[in-house]
């Protein structure tokens, strides 16, 4: 495969947008909860063993690695609190010798956002925070919002009627803005200043990294308040930086210097998960995979492990930051599907687990023509409701999937970095794939 870190050769078309906007594909997991195989799945999980094949999974993973199209897929796949089974094809680059592994680095981006969703059900079960808590009793910036009277138009705005709470930013209804994602007057002036929640490349890349840089967490949260809301707080879905709002909100509460430092003492360490960082150390770089964005069939890196955004950010991003492994996402999952504990070991009350995956969307909230229309939302993943009960998860920007069924008690991850996500049809193809199995081994019937 060609390779060239020569911006000059990529698409000018190619934009910040473009390569974020699939970062929240809702139907990424629903299809693994269409079938109607629940009243089974009881004693079929207890007989299942944990290496079973998935052949169809396996299929999709050498389907796209064969092709020349990624360097390397791997997939995770586990029930209840058995290990998972990884299928993992290729190398974490393609001039990379080191092949995927279950222990390889993958940026995550908005797969971040349940992560950090589930960190503030930890200081809701503390009693430090509350969920219709104001945000300004936090970060008193937000105390006088103004909402933008069309922001397609322009930033001319009225006061906001309604504060923004933490279930607002849980949910992406506090009508806050998303530079580079969404197409609006605010989200552009967002990144005017710099408030940047989601930097893939440390390239110089015309209309995806050509804006202010971003500051510190303390002058992010500054300058995002002077900055009109797109929506009245709670009145409607729209796609926001509110999960990065609130990971600084979170390190605030919890006395820590940021959300890293709150997610290592409390989730990472009690899960054993050792490799996920907001900042890659030193030495874990020769894991990190290569970030390509894919112009016409052709691979272009745009994010090298030694060169990588994620040696230095500039804060730990709530809704986009993480770099985890293979391994420790499926540990954050299964902690979900387990009601908090891992291996008998408790780590959040159960209580918690359930509200994160409940339906915490604002009455009213408008959701019509969104990624989100026919399903809940909870805290910061879709939420399933009828035939797809239970399901809880969210896909990343460079093609990860992670959902968990707790009804089902099966957790499905899916690991690969290309950019933009839809690209190619992988999201819509590994539910798919995952389901075809199942019935396979007469789940299904």
């Amino acid at each position: 495969m060609f390779q060239n870190d020569n911006p000059a050769l990529l698409n000018p078309a190619l934009s910040r947008r473009s390569l974020l906007r699939g970062a929240g594909l809702a139907g990424a997991g629903a299809g693994i909860a269409a079938l109607p195989f629940a009243p089974r799945l009881a004693q079929a999980a207890t007989a299942a063993k944990a290496q079973a094949g998935w052949p169809a999974v396996t299929a999709l993973v050498n389907k796209y690695v064969d092709a020349g199209e990624v360097p390397g897929m791997i997939a995770a796949l586990g029930w209840r609190d058995n290990p998972p089974e990884y299928i993992a094809r290729g190398r974490e680059g393609f001039d990379d010798h080191d092949p995927d592994s279950a222990g390889s680095l993958f940026r995550a981006y908005s797969m971040t956002k349940p992560v950090t969703g589930m960190a503030a059900m930890m200081l809701i079960e503390d009693g430090k925070l509350k969920l219709d808590q104001p945000l300004a009793d936090f970060a008193p910036e937000f105390a006088k919002m103004q909402v933008a009277i069309d922001p397609h138009k322009g930033l001319e705005a009225r006061p906001a009627q309604t504060q923004i709470t933490i279930r607002h930013l849980l949910t992406h209804t506090a009508g806050l803005g998303y530079a580079g994602v969404n197409k609006d007057k605010v989200s552009n002036e967002l990144k005017r200043l710099g408030v940047n929640a989601g930097i893939v490349s440390n390239l110089p890349m015309p209309g995806i990294n050509d804006g202010a840089p971003t500051p510190d967490q303390a002058e992010f949260l500054r300058r995002t308040a002077t900055v009109p809301l797109v929506s009245e707080p709670g009145a409607r879905w729209r796609y926001s930086m509110g999960l990065d709002v609130l990971g600084i909100v979170i390190a605030r509460i919890a006395g820590t210097p940021s959300l890293a430092e709150f997610l290592h003492q409390r989730l990472f360490m009690p899960l054993g998960m050792t490799s996920s960082f907001f900042t890659v150390p030193e030495t874990a770089l020769s894991r990190l995979t290569t970030n390509y964005a894919l112009m016409g069939g052709v691979p272009l890196p745009i994010d090298r492990p030694l060169s990588s955004v994620y040696r230095h950010p500039p804060f730990a991003f709530g809704g986009s930051g993480l770099v985890t492994s293979p391994a420790d996402y499926d540990r954050f999952l299964a902690m979900i599907v387990n009601g908090g504990k891992v291996k008998g070991k408790r780590v959040i009350g159960e209580a918690a687990v359930r509200l994160a995956t409940s339906n915490l969307l604002p009455p009213g909230a408008d959701i019509k023509d969104t990624w989100v229309a026919d399903y809940d939302f909870g805290a910061g993943a879709l939420v399933g409701r009828g035939k797809d009960a239970g399901l809880f998860g969210w896909s990343g920007a460079a093609g990860t999937v992670g959902f968990a069924q707790t009804r089902l008690g099966l957790r499905t991850g899916l690991f690969v970095q290309y950019m933009p996500q839809e690209v190619l049809p992988v999201l819509k193809e590994f539910p798919q794939a995952v389901a075809s199995d199942l019935k396979a081994r007469g789940l299904g019937a």
